[in-house]
């Protein structure tokens, strides 16, 4: 520009300075970096000289500022032409809309007079509502196009149709479509056939259609097209592997000639998202044999098939060779494939090494600090999780759900609830993932009010017919006493998978109704819903709770045998604490002898416990030594260790054991009890003084007891703990949490309503038996959730049928 300056220009000759200017313009690249400085200092020196362009000029420095990402400027030079024409126009809709601001480029078109309007410019708004996801716009104003008499051209049939591949869902919109290209004379044309061929297999994934129907009107398509191109082969692969025909797609893909890398990444895409780990692994050795170049579409298939398969040690090499062999990566393949590089690492159990590919990662996005958040859940690190969650600089509805679910999934349901209200407070509104984390948290507290104001809101919000909500809803009334209610949701859930059978079934074997439970275990089987280790982990409770050893020992002779399924240390636990609640101890130390594997807590405590129950003194205390081996600083088997020399009489023991915990500074949990009373929990410890309304309920303690034992109730000094005299036994007793909790909601409760009490640990026996006697006194079900399950208490007998 610094030669312009310098020559002499006669101002009248404007036409030789138009040119001149034209010129300058036609240097400006589309993509060179120099084009929005060069046409800036142009744009400059027209002003200073005086020059006023005409409408070439003005649309080729607009053009050259659209494509420089300078849509402030172009618009302010576009609104300075009194009649911009349509290729200014053009230029402006079609900026707006690579930019992704559908509301400008929609009041470009709708300002354009529709005497200067065209065919091109019909075909920029079509694209315009194709690139923000609204197929239904585009299509109506396709018809509008047509009723006007603009003529469409191959460009407006690709962009209609890649708008129609979003809504068409059923077959006749197809056959519409299909009807029209062929019609219009474009039925040769590929850009227009792939975009049919999109339509086709797009829709063959609704539900509202056969997909093998479908598919093979496209694959005639396909296999007619005069011309295919590289667009033509990922259509039709692509579409057999969203549809699950993994077997078709792998014989299109022989097919191919020359097999491209886009083809390779949708095989082995398909394989990973259907479970086939091997062939999408056998994939990626013959690519990597072959010399096709991988990219990171390619790396981070293979590296997700490695993380949900477990096999680090391959993903590991994958890394090494990424590192190895990709030079000066991109941001967006090192962004993709470090992603995937820590979902792997922290799947794989490698927390911290995942946090140090975080840290070293040159560019994150969402995805990546949504990642560590997950890991830090999964890992139960919520230390950790709630600090990241806190420097996270910015967060979306599934940062939420999973800080949120997290929470409660580790026991931290008051904070999982605090944050929910957080979220809304900051005004995301709760998608129905967020509400189930939020009412898995009312599940831990046992807020049945708090759960069903939320079950409330789902239901305004139309999210009652969410599965994972409608789960966890199951579980949280299950888990708050009300298990009719659970029961009655499960029944008018419109879709159920396995873990709502598994719920159910967990629930009803926790509330005393083991025969139920197998009964649901049963009809799920008639449904086809196959069993999962979880499955029998609820049906072997459910027997244990109920006393059911035959069948208990039958479903886990059943796992493997018909489901393919190796028991676990847990459901090992969970028979031998059926066995032993049923005192058949000979049989549990023939299952422990049997182990295939070395035995770890969950089995000594199984059999510490039915011990307890039977009062095997000898037994007991081997299982005791085992335990205080494995895991010396948990108070609970010192307490019950403590509690069976009591038992018997052997106070010295139960001493020796107490100064033992004493000694190696662990210290006892308090037992504790609590009760929800107009929207607050009241807790209760043992002996309690604290609450400012006990007196009270020692007083109608006392009043209750009266009664009680006019109907028979003698207090059960074998539950005193201490070596004292039996008053202070009886006094002691009177006092526990679980008794002033209880009476406690019915000194508050309205007159009838059931009293729900939770406890921390083990209801006492004497507490089991008061509560029959009480029941019967009040007249009202009295429902206990101790740290093992529930007992329903009516009319002087309780659920459990004194078998827990």
């Amino acid at each position: 520009m610094k030669k312009a300056a310098t020559k002499s220009i006669n101002p009248c000759d404007i036409r030789a300075v138009a040119n001149f200017y034209a010129a300058q313009l036609q240097l400006c690249c589309p993509h060179s970096p120099t084009s929005y400085p060069h046409a800036r200092r142009v744009h400059a020196h027209m002003t200073t000289s005086g020059f006023k362009p005409r409408g070439h000029i003005l649309n080729r420095l607009i053009d050259v500022y659209c494509k420089s990402s300078h849509l402030v400027l172009a618009h302010q030079l576009f609104d300075k032409i009194p009649q911009p024409d349509i290729v200014a126009r053009t230029t402006m809709l079609a900026a707006y809309s690579a930019s992704r601001k559908p509301d400008m480029a929609l009041e470009i078109f709708n300002t354009t007079p529709l005497r200067i309007r065209d065919t091109v410019f019909y075909n920029a708004m079509i694209t315009t509502h194709c690139h923000n996801d609204d197929g239904h716009a585009a299509i109506e104003l396709f018809r509008g196009m047509r009723r006007e008499g603009f003529p469409p051209d191959n460009f407006t049939f690709t962009s209609v149709l890649s708008a129609s591949a979003l809504v068409a869902d059923r077959e006749t919109h197809c056959q519409q479509l299909h009807c029209a290209v062929v019609k219009s004379g474009t039925g040769l044309v590929t850009s227009v056939v792939n975009a049919l061929l999109s339509v086709y297999v797009k829709c063959a994934s609704s539900p509202l259609v056969s997909s093998s129907s479908l598919m093979g009107v496209a694959r005639k398509l396909f296999d007619e097209m005069p011309v295919r191109d590289e667009l033509t082969w990922t259509t039709i692969i692509t579409g057999y592997v969203r549809n699950g025909d993994l077997d078709t797609a792998r014989q299109v893909f022989e097919g191919m000639e020359e097999k491209l890398v886009f083809a390779w990444n949708a095989m082995i895409s398909g394989y990973v998202h259907n479970g086939f780990v091997s062939e999408a692994l056998e994939m990626f050795r013959r690519m990597n044999l072959l010399g096709i170049k991988l990219d990171e579409f390619t790396y981070t298939s293979i590296l997700s098939a490695c993380a949900s398969a477990g096999l680090f040690l391959f993903g590991k090499q994958v890394h090494a060779y990424i590192l190895r062999m990709e030079d000066k990566l991109s941001w967006d393949f090192s962004l993709s494939v470090d992603n995937a590089l820590i979902t792997l690492y922290w799947k794989c159990g490698k927390v911290d090494e995942a946090r140090m590919i975080f840290n070293n990662m040159p560019v994150r996005d969402l995805v990546s600090w949504n990642a560590i958040l997950s890991m830090y859940v999964s890992a139960g690190r919520m230390n950790e999780a709630r600090s990241f969650f806190i420097e996270m600089p910015e967060r979306n509805l599934l940062t939420w759900t999973v800080i949120i679910s997290g929470m409660a999934q580790n026991g931290l349901g008051e904070e999982g609830l605090k944050l929910f209200n957080q979220m809304k407070l900051e005004g995301l509104k709760p998608c129905d993932y967020a509400f189930a984390g939020a009412i898995s948290s009312c599940a831990v507290l046992a807020a049945l009010e708090h759960g069903r104001q939320l079950h409330a809101q789902l239901v305004r919000l139309g999210f009652d017919s969410s599965l994972s909500a409608g789960n966890a809803l199951i579980t949280m009334y299950a888990r708050c006493g009300v298990v009719e209610a659970a029961h009655c949701l499960f029944l008018t859930m419109p879709f159920m998978d396995s873990v709502s059978w598994n719920a159910m079934i967990a629930a009803l074997g926790q509330h005393g109704h083991g025969a139920q439970a197998l009964e649901l275990f049963e009809q799920m089987l008639e449904e086809e819903i196959l069993p999962d280790r979880i499955t029998f982990l609820t049906i072997l409770s459910a027997c244990s709770h109920a006393g059911l050893v035959n069948r208990g020992r039958s479903y886990f002779d059943a796992m493997y045998r018909l489901y393919g399924i190796r028991p676990d240390e847990d459901h090992y636990a969970r028979l031998i604490d059926l066995l032993c609640r049923a005192g058949k101890f000979s049989e549990a130390e023939d299952v422990i002898q049997r182990l295939p594997f070395e035995p770890g807590v969950q089995i000594w405590e199984a059999l510490l416990g039915g011990c307890r129950i039977h009062g095997n003194v000898d037994l007991g205390v081997q299982s005791a030594e085992r335990l205080l081996e494995l895991r010396p600083q948990h108070d609970g088997t010192y307490i019950l260790l403590s509690n069976m020399y009591a038992d018997v009489g052997r106070w010295d023991d139960m001493a020796k054991v107490r100064k033992l915990m004493r000694d190696r500074g662990v210290k006892k949990e308090p037992g504790c009890s609590w009760v929800e009373v107009e929207n607050k929990v009241h807790v209760f410890l043992v002996d309690d003084t604290a609450h400012p309304e006990v007196q009270a309920v020692y007083n109608y303690l006392e009043e209750l007891g009266i009664k009680m034992r006019e109907l028979g109730y003698v207090p059960d000094n074998k539950y005193a703990l201490h070596d004292v005299g039996s008053d202070k036994k009886q006094h002691g007793l009177s006092t526990h949490s679980e008794k002033l909790a209880v009476v406690f909601g019915l000194l508050k409760l309205p007159r009838g309503a059931t009293v729900r009490v939770f406890k921390n640990l083990r209801i006492c026996g004497d507490c089991h038996n008061a509560f029959k006697f009480m029941s019967k006194v009040v007249e009202r079900d009295i429902v206990v959730r101790d740290g093992k399950r529930f007992h329903h208490f009516r009319n002087g007998e309780c659920s459990c049928g004194n078998y827990w």
